[in-house]
């Protein structure tokens, strides 16, 4: 019996793109001082994360 004929590559998944100002979830390892300073003020902490490092990332 002949051999199997082997199978083609699928093509890789494609990643759908990030609508502009879209935000990704990703997991961050900080120290937990800087942590407590973002969090003192209570919700809305992330966000804060988010201004601080866009504001760097600007500069």
């Amino acid at each position: 019996a002949p051999a199997p004929a082997p199978a083609a590559a699928a093509p890789a998944p494609r990643q759908p793109q990030a609508a502009p100002g879209a935000r990704e979830s990703v997991t961050l390892r900080i120290d937990s001082a800087v942590l407590a300073h973002f969090q003192k003020d209570g919700p809305g902490w992330q966000d804060r994360i988010n201004d601080a490092l866009k504001a760097i990332a600007s500069a």
